[in-house]
């Protein structure tokens, strides 16, 4: 008999079926009673397990914010959460917010329909950025990748309205961007510009998306992270420009200019003459005024928000727009996100869950350095660098000790004196490019955290050597005391040692203990470590989703580090002699996931994570131990042959 070799299983891993065995399909055999039952919130375009907590996460904060913003409840001793509650209140009152409609974005509409030509941009282009108006470029500050004790200014290209530039290629992308037309032209009408001024202005933005999608990165190009890395004299990057002063602007910016710049895509600085210049004014004006309207149409009426969802339904397949009270709660807690989630994690997270996490996360490391001390395929040297590497690491659990200065800075100005949600959030984002700004001559702040403790993810930075492990993420199913510690191995368990593969995958292992990029491999060791990564790209390319295809090469450092964490926690279970069938039913529990189909194109589009049920099932389909715990044979439909199953960590 011929053997299945069916990369995922067999079935249609997104329908359910109750009938199905864990030797054919570990998702549906784990999750199909769930499929069958779970309901997507009507104001979601999914529902899932990360879903699930983020849902109950924020009813939670959305009672607690109600019962702030009201005075029944005392305000927390966490400094500046004041101020979210302040905000709170205002996003949330839309008796005032309808009331103004569209007059608290008037002033600023009318500077940008007021740029008369290229030269009239020129001379604002410096004080349009620091108003946090969206340019046709992008400066922000970052670690310098190589040395990184200090920060760099970087340069890329601007987003498109589009979620990739694949996008643009597929059959629904002239259906999308009609959407985006017809909802572009009727804000602008709304906000007062006559219908046939806003059509030319929208079919202008087009145009110049259009010119756009052609030069700034995929979403593959972006997921190779060292490719970012471009150092160029100040004079050379100047150079490329013509039409547009940047040496005019970037002294407008920087009380002291750099002298060099770390351009993050070459492609878009080679074409940058040809896409800003004044022969292209009144596109790039277009652009300019439909990237606002689009922008802030959610921090006006409750009219504004509905007449701005129809491009956001059209991407996600979400059926409704979020209840006005549960958006101010996500409004305020996005602004003072690091706040909101001290708060949460004072409140919520107990020491003896950290306690119990630490002490898996450090089981894990000395699992993930026996793991390497024995692989078969590096050499000693190599080995030897890895270890270091592995116990630099620097553990960050639960929320910050501190919080950022940053928030000190940021002033609610309250309805009374004036304040309305669009002024407010205009001078959060001001403040927040100000604050990043004066960060280039600063040293690099190695204790910032790049996760705040109420948002349900993990992290690991690669210029830091750190990992971040948000309270949020830490509760049932991927962790609880209540659980056997092999369920916890397979939940949380693989998280953690998926953070710590990340610093051993194809971007993660160019990057050394202190987080320089630089080459510590030997070359034969590289040789090896690339073919190993291109077998990951394969294993998952060409796996059909739904309505979509995977690529295997944007998704490969996710798929790497799934690879990595499945595999030390499965190695960490098999030390406790726990129980290997219960690590991975939740293993596939964690990962079970309901979608609408225009939220999976989209999703799949932009993001470099596979969808969750092929994580579960291909991760699986490469460990012996599951093999055994689920006496797969090869006429199974989880059967890979061992010639195809890819091990690397």
């Amino acid at each position: 008999m011929t053997n299945i070799n069916i990369r995922g299983g067999i079935g249609n891993i997104i329908e359910p079926d109750t009938n199905a065995r864990p030797q054919d399909n570990l998702y549906l055999a784990v999750n199909s009673e769930w499929l069958k039952k779970a309901e997507i919130p009507s104001d979601r375009s999914r529902t899932g397990s990360f879903d699930k907590i983020d849902e109950n996460l924020e009813k939670q904060l959305m009672k607690d914010f109600s019962e702030f913003a009201k005075a029944s409840k005392e305000l927390p001793e966490v400094k500046n959460f004041d101020k979210a509650v302040e905000l709170y209140k205002i996003a949330n009152n839309f008796e005032k917010r309808n009331a103004d409609g569209a007059k608290p974005i008037q002033l600023d509409l009318k500077l940008l329909e007021g740029l008369r030509d290229l030269n009239d941009f020129n001379l604002k282009a410096a004080d349009l950025t620091k108003a946090a108006f969206t340019l046709p470029f992008n400066f922000s500050v970052q670690t310098d990748m190589k040395n990184t004790k200090v920060n760099a200014l970087h340069f890329s290209g601007p987003g498109l309205f589009l979620p990739d530039t694949t996008v643009y290629k597929t059959d629904s992308a002239k259906q999308l961007l009609d959407v985006f037309e017809k909802q572009s032209i009727n804000l602008l009408h709304m906000a007062g510009i006559d219908e046939t001024v806003a059509k030319k202005y929208v079919q202008d933005a087009i145009s110049y998306d259009a010119r756009l999608a052609e030069v700034v990165k995929s979403t593959e190009e972006w997921a190779d992270y060292p490719a970012m890395y471009n150092p160029t004299d100040i004079s050379d990057f100047e150079a490329k420009f013509s039409s547009f002063k940047i040496d005019q602007y970037l002294n407008e910016l920087f009380p002291e200019k750099p002298n060099r710049i770390i351009v993050a895509e070459p492609r878009y600085l080679d074409n940058v003459e040809k896409l800003i210049n004044n022969n292209l004014f009144d596109e790039i004006k277009g652009w300019l005024i439909v990237e606002f309207i689009n922008d802030v149409a959610c921090y006006l009426s409750q009219d504004f928000r509905e007449a701005a969802f129809p491009f956001s339904q059209a991407l996600s397949g979400q059926p409704e727009l979020a209840a006005g009270e549960k958006q101010a709660y996500r409004i305020a807690s996005g602004a003072f996100s690091e706040v909101v989630g001290v708060y949460y994690g004072q409140t919520y997270f107990g020491s003896e869950a950290k306690a119990d996490v630490l002490d898996m996360i450090h089981n894990m490391i000395d699992v993930y350095e026996k793991r390497i001390a024995e692989n078969e395929w590096l050499s000693q040297a190599t080995k030897d660098k890895a270890i270091t590497k592995l116990r630099a690491l620097i553990l960050k659990v639960g929320y910050p000790s501190k919080i950022k200065e940053y928030y000190n800075r940021l002033q609610i100005m309250t309805e009374k004196t004036g304040g309305t949600l669009y002024s407010n959030m205009s001078k959060i984002s001001q403040a927040s490019l100000q604050y990043e700004l004066e960060q280039l001559y600063k040293p690099v702040d190695r204790t910032v955290w790049l996760m705040p403790g109420h948002l349900v993810n993990a992290c690991y930075d690669p210029q830091r050597n750190d990992i971040t492990f948000p309270a949020a993420i830490l509760q049932k199913p991927f962790y609880s005391l209540e659980q056997s510690r092999s369920t916890n191995y397979g939940g949380i368990g693989v998280v953690i040692a998926h953070e710590i593969s990340h610093a051993f995958d194809n971007n993660g292992a160019k990057f050394d203990e202190f987080g320089n990029m630089k080459n510590w491999w030997t070359e034969q060791d590289a040789i090896e470590f690339k073919k190993r990564t291109q077998a990951e790209i394969d294993l998952f390319d060409g796996i059909e989703y739904g309505p979509v295809t995977l690529n295997g090469k944007q998704i490969v450092s996710e798929n790497v580090a799934d690879q990595g964490g499945l595999t030390a926690a499965v190695e960490a279970n098999k030390i406790e002699h726990g129980d290997m069938k219960e690590l991975f039913e939740n293993f596939a529990r964690v990962w079970a996931n309901k979608q609408y189909s225009e939220s999976i194109k989209t999703q799949v589009a932009v993001d470099v994570h596979a969808p969750g049920p092929e994580r579960a099932n291909v991760q699986s389909q490469c460990q012996e131990e599951f093999y055994k715990a689920f006496d797969v044979k090869p006429e199974d439909g989880m059967w890979l042959d061992p010639e195809k199953r890819v091990v690397i960590w």
